[in-house]
């Protein structure tokens, strides 16, 4: 077996802290003595020094469990009925964790609720990064989830994997913990496969490490090993390192971070993109979608060219001027996404067109590009997206 890859022994001062519902759910909602594993960790974490984002599930579990449901509902109202039960009940679950703490601090704690949406409008991406940048400043703790009483299939993450990608990007985080119930990535399903071999490291994530994931998410939370993956994938483009850690080992956090060769370290590498680019290559929920032909999609995949209407072939979904699309290919596959300078019904009109004929058309013309390269960034190559 290849040989465990140690954290490099950096500073790491900005920590993004992801649990799951799995490593906290106990027999009749949340495991206290988790909980108080993980508290005792991070208030470690702050007396060094280090600044501390958790990312909680849980809510559910908690809802759950004190309404004496026997599982998860099916419906989108009774998710959010639970979710709206359990929020609080999570909240006090981490404030008493801390609060329990001997020869600690009891760090002053802030509740955020985010969706989807939330991140998908730019100046709202913006809001969340200040209040997140003034509570860190003022030593507050920022306890993150996504707002499961509000969510619906259009609106949500999908899971707090690619949330705490995400917040992790959006604060300028140093590291990327996922706590999982799962000890690592390994080469196959360790729940199927006995003789499955754990991957100490991951330089990129491509095919190849990506048909290591086992499609299953557990019975108690929502994501699974691809969510994990590519949670570490939109970390990666930001240049930040992810470690998918064993949540249910007491102290994993702390033995990694003191050099401890434990689960999977996925490599930051070179920052990808940066600014506006990195909000749109992250952004959870595109407006719409174009599908462009292959001579445009050769030009953005590899000559950094803007879109021009005359490669536009389709035009899904409903989006104004200025929101954020993604640009796929004839085949499906994901080019890239960009702010068009058209809305949807304007792009149906002057799709295929040359520039000089949008005026015409229209009776007035924004610009010459429907997406200028300036506000266009390349995809994860990885994705398929579903016509």
């Amino acid at each position: 077996m290849e040989k465990r890859f140690p954290l490099p022994p950096e500073p790491y001062h900005r920590l993004v802290i992801k649990v799951g519902s799995a490593v906290l759910a106990g027999s009749s909602g949340l495991n206290p003595t988790r909980l108080h594993d993980l508290a005792r960790q991070i208030a470690q974490l702050r007396a060094e020094g280090r600044e501390v984002v958790l990312v909680s599930s849980g809510a559910m579990a908690s809802g759950v469990a004190k309404l004496g449901l026997k599982g998860r509902p099916k419906t989108m109202p009774g998710k959010q009925a639970v979710a709206a039960v359990g929020q609080p009940l999570l909240m006090r679950a981490w404030t008493e964790a801390f609060a329990k703490l001997d020869h600690a601090p009891t760090p002053e704690i802030a509740q955020i609720l985010l969706t989807a949406e939330d991140l998908a409008h730019r100046h709202r991406y913006l809001n969340a990064r200040h209040t997140l940048e003034t509570l860190l400043s003022w030593g507050i703790l920022p306890i993150i989830n996504e707002n499961d009483t509000v969510m619906t299939d259009e609106i949500k993450f999908g899971d707090n994997d690619q949330l705490s990608a995400l917040i992790a990007s959006l604060v300028g985080a140093d590291l990327l913990v996922l706590l999982s119930d799962i000890d690592a990535l390994f080469n196959t399903d360790p729940r199927s496969n006995p003789g499955a071999q754990p991957i100490p490291y991951v330089e990129q994530v491509d095919a190849a490490v990506m048909a290591m994931a086992g499609e299953s998410p557990n019975a108690v939370g929502t994501g699974g090993m691809r969510s994990k993956l590519l949670a570490a994938e939109k970390a990666q483009a930001a240049g930040i390192p992810m470690l998918l850690l064993p949540g249910t080992r007491p102290g994993a956090v702390l033995e990694a971070l003191a050099g401890q060769p434990l689960g999977t370290l996925f490599a930051g590498g070179n920052r990808r993109y940066s600014g506006k680019k990195l909000w749109l290559y992250q952004l959870p929920k595109p407006q719409g979608e174009v599908v462009v032909d292959a001579g445009a999609a050769q030009a953005l995949r590899q000559g950094g060219a803007s879109l021009l209407p005359a490669g536009i072939r389709g035009v899904r979904g409903n989006f104004g001027v200025g929101e954020a699309v993604k640009c796929l290919d004839e085949g499906g596959r994901l080019i890239g996404i960009g702010l068009v300078n058209y809305s949807s019904a304007e792009l149906a009109r002057i799709k295929g067109v040359k520039t000089r004929e949008i005026e015409g058309i229209l009776g007035y013309k924004h610009s010459d590009e429907a997406i200028h390269r300036d506000y266009f960034a390349l995809g994860n190559e990885l994705e398929v997206a579903k016509p």
